[in-house]
C-alpha cells in the first residue's frame, strides 16, 4: 500500500485540530505552553494535528521557530503529522517561479521534520493557470516525498476558489490524498467541490467551521478544522454521531459546535485565531500570558466575554462532551 493510500486509511473518519501556537504579545513562541497544550491535543479523540496551518500562524513563524513547533507536535502526537505549507511571509514571492520555490523548500523542511502530508497553500498567483497549480502539488509531493492535500481557502484568508475542474485534476494525481475545504460561508462552492471529490475517492476534508455538519451530509469523511484547535471534544462528537449514523446525536452535537463557531467565527474573521486562544485559556489548556495573536486584529473586552459565556454555557447542558 502506498504512502499516499495509508494516508487516507488512517485520516478517513477523523478530526484533525488545525492547532493554535502559544505566543506572547510580542510574538515569541512558548515552547513551555506548546509542549503542555499538545499533550491536551493528543490525549483527546484526535485522528492527528495539522500544524503550520492558518490558525498556527505557519506562514508567520520563523524557520527555525517551524521546525521546534513541528517537533513538539511530532514528538507528541501518534497520528499522522499534516504540516501547511505555502510562501512565508518572510519570502517575497513575485513571481509565481518564487511561490513554487518556497512552497516545495518548506515542503522538503516539513518532511525532514518528520510530518506525514502536506496541505498546499492554494497559490493565489497562479488563480488564472491550472496547470501551474497542478505542477505546484506535484513537485511538492516529489521533493517532499510525502502526500499533498489540496486546500481550497476562501479569499479572507488570502485563497482562492478551486473550479471543480481544477478539484478533479489534483485528486486525479497519485500524491493526492485528498482535498481540504474552507469556503467560510460559500454553501454552493462547498457543495461543487465536494461533488467534483467525491468520485476520486480520495479524502474530502472539511474545514467548514460555520457549516460543519452540513458539509458532513453533503459528502466530507474527514476533518481538519481551526474550530478544534480548543475544545475537541465539540467538533469530534459530531462526526463520530455522523459516522455511527445517530441522527439525533448529531442534530445536538451539531448545534452545540454551531454554537461555539458562531462565537469564534465572525467578522473580523481574522480574530478567530484570538478567539480560539481565549477559549483554550478557558479550558486550562494554556496560561494568559501565552495566549496571544499578534498577527490578527485586536479585539474587544466585549467578544472576550460573548466566548466565554458560550462556553460556560455549553459545559452546564447535561450531555455536554467533557
Amino acid at each position: 500500500m502506498s504512502a499516499t493510500d495509508l494516508l487516507v486509511r488512517r485520516l478517513r473518519g477523523t478530526v484533525l485540530p488545525a492547532v493554535a501556537t502559544p505566543m506572547d504579545a510580542r510574538g515569541v513562541v512558548d515552547f513551555a505552553a506548546l509542549r503542555r497544550y499538545a499533550g491536551y491535543v493528543a490525549g483527546q479523540p484526535v485522528g492527528g494535528v495539522a500544524v503550520w496551518a492558518h490558525t498556527g500562524r505557519g506562514l508567520h513563524l520563523s524557520d527555525e521557530d517551524r521546525g521546534r513547533v513541528l517537533a513538539v507536535w511530532r514528538s507528541a502526537v501518534d497520528g499522522p503529522v499534516v504540516a501547511g505549507v505555502g510562501v512565508p511571509r518572510s519570502v517575497r514571492a513575485e513571481r509565481p517561479r518564487d511561490l513554487v520555490d518556497a512552497t516545495v523548500a518548506m515542503a522538503v523542511r516539513a518532511a525532514e521534520g518528520g510530518a506525514d502530508a502536506v496541505m498546499v497553500y492554494p497559490p493565489a498567483l497562479l488563480a488564472d493557470d491550472e496547470d501551474a497549480a497542478v505542477a505546484l502539488h506535484q513537485e511538492a509531493a516529489a521533493a517532499s516525498g510525502l502526500p499533498v492535500l489540496g486546500f481550497l481557502l476562501h479569499g479572507g484568508a488570502g485563497g482562492y476558489p478551486y473550479p471543480p475542474r481544477l478539484v478533479g485534476r489534483l485528486l486525479a494525481l497519485p500524491s493526492a490524498a485528498g482535498l481540504k475545504l474552507a469556503t467560510l460561508d460559500r454553501a454552493m462552492a462547498c457543495q461543487d467541490a465536494i461533488r467534483a471529490a467525491l468520485p476520486s475517492g480520495k479524502l474530502v476534508v472539511t474545514g467548514e467551521d460555520r457549516m460543519f455538519g452540513p458539509s458532513l451530509m453533503w459528502g466530507a469523511d474527514a476533518a481538519l478544522v481551526g474550530v478544534a484547535a480548543a475544545r475537541v471534544p465539540l467538533t469530534t462528537a459530531v462526526l463520530d454521531a455522523w459516522r455511527t449514523g445517530d441522527h439525533g446525536a448529531f442534530v445536538r452535537a451539531s448545534a452545540r459546535l454551531d454554537a461555539f463557531a458562531r462565537a469564534t467565527f465572525l467578522d473580523p474573521i481574522e480574530g478567530y485565531v484570538q478567539r480560539m486562544l481565549w477559549a483554550a485559556v478557558w479550558e486550562g489548556v494554556l496560561p494568559e500570558e501565552a495566549a496571544h495573536d499578534p498577527y490578527g486584529p485586536r479585539l474587544p473586552d466585549a467578544e472576550r466575554r460573548v466566548v466565554v459565556e458560550c462556553l460556560d454555557h455549553l459545559a452546564k447542558e447535561p450531555d455536554a462532551p467533557r
